[in-house]
C-alpha cells in the first residue's frame, strides 16, 4: 500500500512550466507572472478593496453596490449584497452592444463530430425567446 501512495503523490507532482505562445501573451489580461504576483500583493493587502475594484470594472451594475463584504453571519458570507446585476445582461446583452455580436460565444463538438459554433448576437437572440417563452 505504501508503495501505491508514494507512487501516486510522486505523479501529482508537477514541475514543467508550460510558456504561452506569443499571440496568447499579448492577448493576456495578466502579462505576466510580475504582473499576476501584483495582483495577488494588492489582494492579500486591501481584498474588499481588490474586489471592488474588479466588480466596477468588470460588470455592470443596475444598482451599484455600496458595501463589498458582510462578514456578520460568518462563514455564510454576503458579497456586493446591496447591489443588482443582471447574469444575462453582463454576460451576453454588453458584449453585441460593444460590437462584439459577431464573436464566437460558443463552440460545441457533438459526438459524430459536428461543429456548431454560436456567435454572442445569435446566443443572445436564443435566450431572449427562451426568456419570453417564460413569460
Amino acid at each position: 500500500m505504501e508503495t501505491i501512495l508514494t507512487a501516486l503523490v510522486s505523479i501529482l507532482q508537477e514541475h514543467r512550466i508550460f510558456e504561452p505562445t506569443a499571440d496568447a501573451r499579448e492577448r493576456a489580461t495578466i502579462s505576466g507572472m510580475p504582473a499576476y504576483r501584483a495582483l495577488a500583493a494588492e489582494a492579500e493587502q486591501d481584498y474588499e478593496g481588490f474586489w471592488a475594484r474588479f466588480a466596477r470594472e468588470g460588470l455592470t451594475w443596475h444598482k451599484p453596490f455600496t458595501r463589498v463584504l458582510d462578514e456578520s453571519n460568518a462563514p455564510f458570507y454576503k458579497w456586493f449584497d446591496d447591489g443588482e446585476l443582471n447574469a444575462s445582461y453582463n454576460c451576453l446583452d454588453r458584449h453585441v452592444e460593444a460590437g462584439n455580436g459577431e464573436r464566437v460565444a460558443i463552440i460545441f463538438e457533438a459526438d459524430d463530430g459536428t461543429v456548431t459554433r454560436v456567435t454572442y448576437a445569435d446566443l443572445l437572440a436564443r435566450v431572449s425567446r427562451f426568456a419570453n417563452a417564460l413569460k
